[in-house]
């Protein structure tokens, strides 16, 4: 039994893709809303203080105030969770690689690794999220031409 009650032979390639099916839209749902709800509270500060986490390096080599630059970053959110929602095939590697990037500021920030640990987990989910909608998309995409050529 699958997670939405469809029931197939055990080990079946039919099985394989209900579940791959079901990872793709629980990743893709979870890497559109995360990271605009992260985004939207980079204006608000409702779940901390944004700021305290830019490394010093990173602070000096942008304009502005780290609060500045946090508004940045969650617009930069807010439009990685929308690629996401529109375009999985290219959404999932900005965040993968958005992810990377804020993995980096932790490591230079200092004492947060635990976090940087945890973000490296959503890295390789991003990246996981990337590969299923690339084979998504170019079984789709095979079906068109399929369809087209009848």
């Amino acid at each position: 039994m699958t997670l939405l009650g469809k029931s197939t032979a055990l080990g079946s390639p039919t099985r394989f893709q209900e579940a791959a099916t079901e990872v793709f839209w629980v990743l893709r749902a979870g890497f559109t809303v995360l990271p605009i709800v992260f985004g939207l509270d980079k204006f608000a500060d409702v779940l901390t203080d944004w700021a305290k986490y830019l490394a010093p390096q990173i602070d000096d080599l942008v304009p502005g105030t780290a609060h500045q630059a946090m508004l940045a970053v969650g617009v930069v959110e807010i439009l990685a969770g929308l690629l996401v929602a529109v375009a999985p095939r290219f959404g999932a590697p900005v965040v993968a690689l958005w992810l990377a990037g804020i993995i980096g500021n932790l490591l230079l920030l200092g004492g947060y690794g635990d976090i940087a640990l945890r973000d490296l987990g959503l890295l390789l989910a991003a990246v996981g999220l990337a590969r299923l909608a690339w084979a998504r998309g170019a079984g789709a995409d095979r079906t068109a031409r399929t369809a087209a050529r009848s």
